[in-house]
């Protein structure tokens, strides 16, 4: 298409030169050209009686309408061929979420959608994305997803998406009314499936549970406690870095009712200058002492009983959850006695 319209450029830029040449003005000139190219058979501006000028006008005719048609038939081909690619694509795509059974479909392909869809191609789990946005879609396409174009508060669109055979369905769309609309939807069209809605506010979570939501995610709530974490306890937060799933690690602790914290150690504490086997030997055996954390920032992952402690050190515990305050209070406080009625940090 390219190379027509550069041939249709220089056929209008050699006739006009030619008209110019046999002493026409830049006006005539250029007329002559558009009218012989177009056909409109308005007649001539000015008489061409010399021969060679009648010449070139019919060469004019002949390469002007070449240019055209090769022009315009490629721009057809193209935008054909775009088309019936795409039609072919999407048709392919379809055939393909038509032989999925136990599949997630994935309501939504935002900054959330996005993570939660990545994370999905790593784990090789079979998922349609549903999306209304056109240009959306298409990233999602390129990162090899299959997807469905549409309102997911619809039943034909979930419908397409196979939802009768889905196993899960992620709503992650940044309104909560629009969430609620698709889980009761999708509750409607399969009461089995599990359904995880995330939520914006947290006064919407009973509203998405009371819909059919199986699960509910606030993210504000989410990183806020990961936030606190940080600055409460950031010595475990560190340790558990090193394992990119430590929040389901922490979710999977709680279901179990156990709990990954840490025992900082003031100067003065009853574990300033002990070892980690005083711990166990003072204690109760219901906790593990999982790492140490000293205070140049080096991390001893499972550590003797020999592993000296010192102030501003932390210990790191996998205990009950009910029972770690305790343990906390029993080892990282300065206790003090009275004696002779003055008080003492032992």
């Amino acid at each position: 298409m390219f190379e027509g319209i550069t041939f249709f450029v220089l056929t209008c830029l050699v006739g006009t030169i030619g008209y110019l040449v046999a002493g026409w003005n830049v006006m005539d000139a250029i007329y002559m050209v558009a009218i012989t190219i177009f056909g409109v058979g308005y007649g001539e501006v000015q008489p061409i009686l010399s021969p060679w000028l009648r010449v070139m006008t019919i060469l004019l005719i002949v390469f002007g309408y070449a240019a055209t048609i090769y022009t315009v038939g490629g721009f057809v081909q193209m935008l054909m061929e775009g088309e019936i690619n795409r039609a072919l694509n999407r048709r392919r795509m379809t055939r393909g979420i038509e032989e999925l059974t136990g599949h997630t479909i994935l309501c939504g392909y935002g900054r959330a959608g996005r993570i939660l869809a990545q994370g999905l191609l790593d784990a090789k789990v079979s998922f349609v994305v549903v999306d209304q946005d056109d240009a959306k879609l298409n990233e999602a396409e390129q990162q090899g997803c299959l997807i469905v174009e549409g309102n997911a508060t619809e039943d034909e669109v979930l419908l397409q998406a196979g939802i009768e055979r889905a196993l899960v369905l992620a709503t992650v769309l940044p309104d909560d009314a629009a969430n609620v609309f698709i889980t009761l939807t999708a509750r409607e069209l399969n009461p089995t499936l599990k359904i995880i809605a995330r939520a914006e506010n947290p006064s919407s979570e009973k509203k998405l549970l009371r819909s059919g939501a199986t699960e509910v995610v606030l993210p504000a709530v989410i990183g806020g406690k990961k936030m606190a974490q940080l600055i409460t306890c950031p010595s475990t937060e560190q340790f558990l870095a090193k394992d990119q799933g430590h929040d389901q690690l922490q979710h999977e602790l709680g279901q179990i009712g156990l709990k990954l914290d840490e025992l900082p150690i003031a100067a003065g504490a009853p574990l300033d200058g002990q070892r980690v086997g005083d711990i166990e030997l003072k204690g109760n055996h219901s906790f593990l002492i999982v790492a140490v954390r000293h205070v140049d920032g080096s991390v001893v992952v499972d550590p003797t009983a020999d592993c000296p402690l010192a102030a501003d050190d932390a210990v790191i515990v996998l205990g009950h959850g009910n029972e770690l305050p305790e343990l906390k209070k029993c080892y990282t406080e300065k206790r003090e006695i009275t004696y002779r009625g003055a008080k003492l940090q032992v």
